[in-house]
């Protein structure tokens, strides 16, 4: 692995404690111990480049194990609805102020679950703030409660009609971000910006036209298969200009913003005025989310238990705080850099043996490569590079023409493998087995012997050949090298 906050210290102590932990699990129910087993077997022995998944560190993981799981907090620090929280006021704490410190930011929420939830939680804290307080303020009113009944329901009218501009999900944005089938896409009157069909670049531009005419309450920035670096100065300035809340979406690429990577305008932080994220993905945490925000929105934010969310889950954020504890390190600068380098390889692989990118080329974390040239579909090559141990997912590319089910690209991502220690070397070797798959793979028919966008054929013994050579890989690169399990 490639610093020391992802390298198993103390293997031995390490290894004990998970021994133990499985026996402990077996006695209740073995096939789960089974399984876990299995999965640290599964993920050791093959080429993770899912871009959304990294490894965390034992030192994450085991905190997630332990008896914060059985406390109910709903609330806030020091306000709590629930009695005995004094030991998860104490985790949040250090976990906020690890994010603030982290991220250079003037306020961090910890609590939501999942990068959804953050995001849910994000937009409901600016209706509150932009659309919510200003009517209760006309009313003359303090809360929602003292709404008279046909205030409430014209305030209920103005909370759904309100305007969300977002990146289309062809390219490069993700499901949440005014996606009609998501709930984002059901909140608001949304409409979504893509990008310059000739380069696959953003156009601000054409961008700053489309906010001028659209004027919406939330202009959306981030990306989940977008695989260059965004101007987030840009950004703010067109949401000033239509004065929108600037909310941005760094769940893939917050590791490089922790990391030093993205500075100056591609650090979103000092631009927007609300910054949601997972705490997984290339920061290399727990799954979790979390927000970053100006003092101006914060009590907004703040209300995200029980506006939105559930409980919160106190291990997971006490694994949070080891994570950005961990994050706040020289190392995790090293690898992060080592992250955008190892995506420059790859591309750079694929490239030179003719291989089609999305904007051709990357300058984050993603390589996103466009399988047409192959005959497949992107479900197809998805599977056929599974079947030889290579573990990407699916992506659709911008105007695609087989939709976001069957799709016609494939994302990849390094931070996991550069997790393990994989550098130019050995990218540039992952770029050959994934095009040689590729190149040996047809596609298929269905049962009535009509085209399939979901079948496939991949050449006799290539996929044995392909995992050969990942196991030597890997076996140089061992994931938690020491951990052992009896």
């Amino acid at each position: 692995m490639s610093d020391n906050s992802a390298q198993t210290p103390n293997a031995d102590l390490v290894s004990s404690a998970y021994s133990q932990a499985l026996e402990v699990i077996a006695a209740v129910e073995p096939r789960v111990a089974e399984a876990t087993r299995k999965e640290l077997a599964d993920q050791r022995s093959s080429l993770k480049l899912i871009a959304s998944e990294n490894y965390a560190s034992p030192a994450v993981l085991l905190t997630m194990g332990t008896w914060f799981s059985d406390k109910y907090a709903e609330g806030t620090v020091g306000h709590r609805f629930y009695a005995a929280c004094q030991n998860v006021d104490t985790i949040e704490s250090l976990a906020a102020e690890h994010a603030r410190e982290l991220f250079g930011a003037e306020y961090a929420y910890v609590q939501p679950h999942s990068g959804i939830d953050a995001n849910l939680t994000a937009y409901w804290a600016i209706l509150a703030h932009r659309v919510e307080g200003p009517w209760l303020k006309n009313a003359g009113v303090k809360n929602m409660n003292d709404l008279s009944d046909a205030d409430w329901e014209k305030l209920r009218h103005e909370f759904g009609n309100q305007r969300l501009l977002g990146m289309s999900l062809d390219a490069g944005g993700h499901l949440t971000h005014g996606f009609r089938p998501n709930i984002s896409g059901k909140m608001f009157h949304q409409q979504q910006y893509g990008t310059n069909p000739e380069t696959g670049l953003i156009d601000y531009d054409a961008l700053r036209a489309k906010a001028k005419e659209f004027k919406p309450l939330i202009l959306v920035a981030g990306y989940s298969a977008y695989p260059r670096r965004v101007n987030f100065a840009k950004m703010r300035e067109i949401a000033d200009e239509v004065g929108a809340t600037l909310m941005v979406d760094m769940a893939h690429f917050a590791g490089l913003v922790a990391g030093k990577v993205f500075q100056g305008d591609e650090d979103p932080v000092p631009h927007a005025h609300i910054v949601t994220s997972t705490s997984h993905k290339s920061l290399r945490g727990p799954r979790g989310g979390f927000i970053l925000s100006t003092e101006e929105y914060a009590p907004s934010v703040d209300r995200g238990c029980p506006m939105v969310l559930g409980g919160p889950l106190s291990h997971v954020m006490a694994a949070k705080a080891v994570a950005f504890a961990e994050a706040r390190t020289p190392a995790f600068q090293t690898y992060s850099q080592n992250v955008a380098d190892n995506a420059k390889s790859l591309a750079e692989g694929f490239l030179s043996r003719d291989a089609k990118l999305v904007t051709g080329g990357t300058d984050n974390h993603i390589v996103l490569l466009d399988v047409a040239k192959y005959g497949l579909t992107g479900r197809q090559a998805e599977s056929a590079l599974l079947d030889a141990g290579v573990v990407t997912n699916r992506n659709s590319v911008p105007n695609d023409p087989n939709g976001a089910w069957y799709t016609t690209g494939i994302r990849f991502g390094t931070p996991a493998l550069t997790t393990r220690g994989f550098g130019h070397d050995e990218f540039d070797k992952v770029a050959e087995l994934v095009v040689d798959v590729l190149s040996n793979t047809e596609a298929g028919v269905n049962k009535a012997g009509a085209p399939s966008k979901a079948t496939y054929k991949l050449a006799d013994g290539m996929a044995d050949k392909v995992r050969g050579i990942s196991a030597e890989l890997l076996d140089k690169h061992p994931l938690y090298p020491g951990l052992e399990l009896s």
